[in-house]
C-alpha cells in the first residue's frame, strides 16, 4: 500500500502574497503551510531573492513556497508555456543547516510532482489561466491574471 498505516493527513493552508519577477518573467506568489506554522519571515525573503535571481522562460507563471515539515520547504517556480502547459523548475531548502534553495535534483524517470496541498494551489492556477486565455490577453487581462490570488484551505 502506498499510504501508511500510521499517516495522518490534515489541512494546509494557502496564502498570498506579492507578485515578484524572474528576470522579465512576472510570477504570483503563494504559500502553503499549516494555518498555525506558516512560512517564517527569514525563509520566504531568502526564498524571494532566490527566485528574483532566477531565469525561468515565459511571461507568466506562479510560485509555491511549501512548508513540508518543520524546515523542510519546497520552491516551485511555474510558468505558462505552449498556450496551456505548466512548466517548472524546482528547487529544496533541505533543513535549517541547509544554507538557502538549490535546484531540486530529479534523475529518475517517473517522480514525484505536485503533492495533494500543492495541487489545492495549482487547481486555483489553472482556473486563473482559463479565464486569461479567454480573455483579449492584453496587459489589462495580464494584470488580472496577476490579481486574481487564491486563498484558503488546501
Amino acid at each position: 500500500m502506498s499510504v501508511s498505516p500510521d499517516y495522518v493527513h490534515r489541512d494546509k493552508f494557502c496564502w498570498p502574497g506579492e507578485p515578484i519577477n524572474a528576470g522579465s518573467t512576472r510570477l504570483k506568489w503563494c504559500e502553503v503551510a499549516p494555518r498555525d506554522e506558516p512560512v517564517p519571515e527569514a525563509i520566504r525573503a531568502m526564498a524571494r531573492a532566490k527566485v528574483a535571481r532566477l531565469e525561468v522562460p515565459g511571461e507568466l507563471g506562479f510560485v509555491i513556497l511549501h512548508r513540508c515539515g518543520a524546515s523542510f520547504y519546497f520552491l516551485i517556480v511555474s510558468t505558462w508555456l505552449g498556450n496551456n502547459e505548466i512548466w517548472e523548475t524546482v528547487l529544496a531548502k533541505k533543513n535549517d543547516d541547509d544554507p538557502g534553495f538549490a535546484i531540486w535534483p530529479r534523475p529518475e524517470p517517473h517522480l514525484p510532482t505536485y503533492c495533494v496541498w500543492e495541487l489545492g494551489a495549482v487547481w486555483a492556477e489553472k482556473q486563473a489561466w482559463t479565464r486569461y486565455l479567454q480573455s483579449p490577453r492584453d496587459e489589462a487581462a495580464e494584470q488580472a491574471y496577476l490579481a486574481d490570488q487564491f486563498e484558503g484551505v488546501v
